[in-house]
């Protein structure tokens, strides 16, 4: 059970690797399943429960270069696992290749606290938010092809960007008490 630490290992040529981790599986494999069609760079796909990712596979184990959290808000296991696996990332990860990907967030029964959680989680490790439509092929293409951008940049794959440039330019930014309340003076 180790940490899992970005420049471990050296990249592929015009390939990229992304992990995604999600508790349930439906979503995640879906996914997957799109983001293997991409022509333009050989991604590779590896999914998991959640972090630590078992050692004995860490030979045989690509270079990842973007880890992506797949959250259902309407399961509170699926935020705690997020959450628990964070902290079996390097610090090097924080600079622009994770990324949290969120489903249901329009759901009429969702808590409202468990979407403010995870704006908070993004927004305090300066990480893109993504919302994500699992339920129609369509959705799930569309979240896909933006996790692909993402991805090539994380990958070097892009000239002249770097995922830290990105992330600074996507990253969730929650508005504190005083900017929210200036905002509702200017409204009124």
């Amino acid at each position: 059970m180790s940490v899992l630490r970005p420049l471990s290992k050296l990249p592929d040529i015009n390939a990229a690797s992304v992990l995604l981790v999600e508790n349930e599986e439906d979503f995640q494999q879906k996914l997957a399943g799109v983001m293997v069609k991409e022509k333009s760079v050989m991604v590779k796909v590896r999914l998991a429960k959640s972090l630590p990712l078992p050692a004995k596979n860490e030979p045989n184990r690509p270079r990842i270069d973007l880890v992506v959290f797949l959250i259902n808000l309407m399961s509170e296991l699926s935020l705690q696992s997020a959450e628990a696996s964070l902290k079996h990332l390097g610090q090097g990860y924080f600079l622009g290749k994770v990324c949290f990907m969120v489903t249901n967030a329009r759901h009429a029964a969702l808590p409202a606290e468990r979407m403010v959680a995870v704006r908070k989680l993004a927004s305090g490790l300066r990480c893109p938010l993504l919302y994500a439509e699992d339920q129609t092929p369509d959705g799930v293409t569309n979240a896909a092809e933006r996790l692909l951008v993402i991805l090539r940049v994380a990958a070097g794959c892009v000239p002249m960007t770097t995922a830290l440039f990105l992330s600074n330019l996507t990253s969730c930014i929650v508005p504190t008490e005083e900017e929210e309340q200036q905002n509702l003076d200017f409204d009124a």
